[in-house]
């Protein structure tokens, strides 16, 4: 599966251009200085082109991985980090509890987790719920949702209940992580593109076309958006 994801994001050049945008975000926030940049989920995507020297890693062996590991247990002694990083992977840690004690633990001071999530908004409401395979369900009381295994759950909403609806309660549990952005954006590309296991909707020649539509709705994030671009930094 892993390398068939791998094939349809080099084949696909609108979701390329997508991926391309959401790594040069990342890499920015990264910061310099000491320490290694560890990218979970690291699966099916080239994020090690834009940060030298990247550790990446998978909750299962597949081909370009260089370490097997649980987001809730790292391998790194305190303070050695100086990035995590990561795509579509914080909605499929079932106790994010614990993965942000983990990660507060591993990064050394002024270090940064950063990340592209799904988010809430009322558009993004009707397209993960309807349009979508994985659970969203913005209504959940607690961060934690069922799982029997790696992949096997999810909760898509669960990045914005975490840093906006319990963003105090965050901030009372893990209080060395410093909420830097939360940048809700990209209401249409990605669902044009199709992703990676739908038909693609749009060539490439309109990529900048969908681009300038969502600059002129941006205004309206809670209203327009399906992902978004979270950085934190260590305290």
């Amino acid at each position: 599966t892993t390398k068939v994801r791998r094939d349809i994001i080099q084949g696909n050049r609108f979701l390329w251009r997508i991926y391309d945008e959401w790594y040069q975000l990342l890499s920015g926030c990264v910061p310099g200085g000491s320490g290694g940049v560890l990218e979970l989920g690291s699966g099916a995507g080239f994020l090690a082109q834009y940060i030298p020297g990247l550790i990446s890693s998978e909750v299962f062996l597949c081909p370009g991985i260089q370490l097997v590991l649980d987001a809730r247990r790292l391998p790194f002694s305190s303070g050695s980090l100086r990035g995590i990083v990561m795509v579509d992977v914080l909605h499929h840690i079932p106790d994010s509890h614990v993965f942000f004690e983990e990660a507060q633990r591993c990064l050394r001071p002024g270090g940064s987790i950063a990340m592209i999530e799904p988010w809430v908004s009322t558009w993004s409401r009707l397209i993960y719920t309807r349009l979508h395979h994985e659970p969203f369900d913005p209504d959940a009381k607690d961060w934690n949702f069922p799982s029997i295994g790696p992949l096997s759950g999810a909760n898509g909403a669960l990045p914005w209940m975490i840093l906006a609806r319990d963003r105090r309660k965050f901030d009372t549990e893990f209080p060395g992580l410093e909420i830097r952005v939360v940048r809700p954006f990209m209401p249409f590309r990605y669902l044009v593109s199709g992703g990676v296991s739908m038909r693609q909707l749009m060539p490439e020649c309109t990529f900048r076309l969908w681009r300038s539509l969502e600059s002129h709705v941006c205004a309206w994030p809670k209203h327009w958006s399906m992902f978004a671009l979270i950085h934190l930094t260590r305290r």
